[in-house]
């Protein structure tokens, strides 16, 4: 005697699929949307059901933000989830950032430190290490590069002003800006982050490329250096 719950053991109107076709994927829950990705469930249960599982998989970030976190292991401990289906999970999980970005970009003018805090957020608050990166402008505030220069542990990323400065040189930026992580959510600089930025800052002095900001990113927040006053 058959066990398991199928998808073909729902009624036609709730069946994902078929309820996208008939109504829309507005209309999907976050589950659903899954399930029709997933397309197939595991022995102990449907597609919906193994969906279900991954929006509970993390132990604090629930729903569908916990995509943002799950690792490729974590999510191939989920019953019916193999190493092709965790990463199709991460790949999505991308995409829907890159979408974010793109859209955000659309409209950008970094003429600010919460434009740029703004435009790098979405990227950054759900990494577990510290990653550091310059930002590199001609006079008009155009981005000219992008370079990330370090990836730490938890608690420090370890960064050379002349690491900084080889790209800028190269790409004849007028000025930079400094950004980097928290992955705490806690934006508020340490010590070893203002050493820095005055390292850097009589760094550029010397070499006649401006440090305009170090901004420091949380988790929906940020701290412009420039702003508190700490770079001159």
């Amino acid at each position: 005697m058959r066990s398991e719950f199928t998808m073909k053991d729902m009624a036609e109107c709730e069946r994902p699929y078929e309820k996208c076709l008939l109504e829309g994927a507005a209309v999907l829950s976050d589950a659903e949307l899954l399930a029709v990705i997933l397309r197939c469930g595991s022995r102990h249960g449907n597609a919906l059901l193994t969906a279900q599982k991954i929006l509970a998989a993390h132990p604090v970030h629930k729903g569908i933000i916990g995509l943002n976190y799950l690792s490729v292991d974590d999510l191939m401990n989920v019953d019916g989830i193999g190493k092709v289906k965790a990463i199709q999970m991460q790949c999505i999980a991308e995409l829907s950032r890159r979408m974010a970005r793109s859209e955000h970009r659309s409209g950008v003018t970094f003429g600010n430190p919460k434009s740029i805090a703004d435009y790098y957020m979405e990227r950054t608050k759900y990494l577990c290490k510290e990653q550091v990166y310059v930002l590199m402008f001609d006079s008009s505030h155009h981005l000219l590069k992008e370079c990330r220069l370090s990836e730490g542990t938890v608690d420090h990323a370890v960064v050379s002003p002349r690491d900084i400065f080889i790209d800028a040189l190269k790409y004849q930026a007028v000025y930079i800006v400094l950004l980097h992580n928290h992955p705490s959510g806690n934006p508020e600089p340490s010590n070893p982050d203002i050493l820095l930025t005055k390292r850097v800052e009589e760094a550029g002095k010397t070499l006649g490329i401006r440090l305009s900001d170090h901004i420091i990113l949380g988790n929906n927040c940020f701290v412009s250096l420039a702003e508190r006053g700490i770079i001159e």
